[in-house]
């Protein structure tokens, strides 16, 4: 597919048009030409970029799908289909399959079935065997085979030795460690954040404290080892801090943040709307702010969709039993818009920095690279509703709900995509 866009601004910090308003050309999955005034031929498809940025595709560190084993969630198809509609042109999947991501086999499962797709789709392997934090997973074998990172999902490894050893055995081959930070002899079965909310609502709250002390843990472990950790998910102000801390000391942490937890708050939680239920909890008003303080300094790397797609009968119940997360994968960007980020911010957080993390290539915007980009207006309104959800599932609490900031193009891989 042949493209030109016209009057377009440039969001890729390492580009040599970078903040520039510029024409550029696509022509068999290449970027030919950058420039102004280029004139179009009559193969090619015009795109008008008046107001709009192109940046490298975006790239998802934080992604659930259920291919395979719970494909009445989502499969592969719907994912990605949901990714490119939300402007990702890579997605990082998760683990938590049946069977679970644990050996080479199931990584190249994934593999295969997600190739000649716009989306790149690059599996996570679990640290532990049946992610119970007791036996370490074949990391090796997986790491040839295709794992981008290892992680065992939304369960925190509890226990410190093994933590230790999982650390130590992957140093050994430049494997990165994707944890979640929770002390589950703090949390408990606790499902709010603890706070007046929780007492205002009798429920049991998860104190910031459970988060903080495993990332304490994780720094320590990492200090010690001289190994990198990633933290996936944070959610507190105090998180911030010692993350803050720990890279000043110059400990090899980096860590993400769910786009969600830099919009929604605790007080959400007063209609006991299931689709709010995410783990870790939504936090307080001054935890936001401390969020979106350390995304803009540089204290968190990255940001991620957290996209836990489920079917209705697992949200549609009392917010007890009901399961959390929400799918994200295609309002990542409206929320990151909300929050108060600039599109050079957007760029670093949600297309360069992920990449960084994992090692792999960053799509860069320049004459003669592959192309590899979304084109975005942060200024459009759209509704997020049935008809453009492509997600199997429905779990979010917006949908029907007016958006600010739509994708309108995406490129990769020699494919193109576009959203009226």
């Amino acid at each position: 597919m042949n493209l030109l866009i016209t009057g377009i601004t440039i969001a890729d910090p390492n580009s040599q048009f970078n903040q520039k308003k510029c024409d550029v050309r696509v022509e068999q999955g290449k970027i030919t030409a950058i420039g102004n005034n280029l004139t179009a031929s009559n193969n090619e498809q015009v795109f008008d970029g008046e107001g709009s940025i192109l940046s490298p595709g975006f790239f998802d560190l934080n992604c659930s799908i259920g291919d395979p084993g719970f494909e009445t969630k989502e499969d592969i198809t719907t994912a990605t289909a949901a990714a490119e509609a939300g402007g990702f042109t890579g997605i990082a999947v998760l683990p938590n399959t049946k069977p679970i991501v644990q050996s080479k086999a199931e990584v190249e499962y994934i593999i295969n079935r997600a190739k000649n797709n716009l989306v790149d789709v690059l599996p996570i392997g679990a640290v532990s065997q049946g992610m119970e934090g007791k036996e370490l997973a074949e990391l090796y074998d997986m790491k040839q085979a295709g794992a981008v990172a290892f992680s065992d999902g939304g369960k925190a490894i509890v226990d410190d030795g093994f933590m230790s050893r999982a650390l130590q055995y992957a140093q050994g081959f430049n494997g990165l460690l994707m944890v979640y930070p929770e002390n589950k002899s703090i949390a408990g079965k606790s499902q709010i954040n603890e706070s007046k909310t929780s007492v205002l609502l009798g429920m049991k709250g998860v104190p910031a404290l459970a988060e903080e002390m495993h990332i304490s843990r994780d720094i320590f472990l990492a200090t010690y080892h001289d190994a990198p950790v990633h933290i996936s998910n944070i959610s507190t102000a105090g998180s911030v801090a010692l993350i803050k801390k720990a890279k000043k000391d110059g400990v090899k942490i980096t860590c993400d943040v769910a786009a969600h937890h830099l919009v929604f708050t605790e007080e959400l939680l007063n209609d006991f709307d299931s689709n709010y239920k995410v783990k870790p909890p939504l936090r307080g008003k001054s935890d936001v702010k401390a969020l979106i303080a350390g995304l803009k300094e540089g204290t968190i790397d990255a940001v991620g969709s957290q996209h836990r797609p489920h079917e209705i009968e697992f949200k549609d119940v009392e917010f007890e039993i009901a399961s959390y997360g929400i799918i994200a994968l295609q309002t990542v960007l409206p929320l990151l818009i909300k929050a108060g980020l600039d599109a050079a911010q957007i760029a670093e957080k949600l297309s360069v920095n992920p990449r960084k993390l994992l090692g792999l290539a960053v799509p860069v915007i320049a004459e003669g690279a592959e192309a590899n980009f979304t084109v975005y207006n942060p200024a459009l309104q759209w509704e997020y509703n049935v008809d453009n959800n492509y997600s199997k599932s429905a779990n979010t609490p917006l949908l029907n709900k007016k958006l600010t900031g739509k994708v309108q193009l995406v490129y990769n891989n020699k494919q193109l995509q576009s959203y009226g």
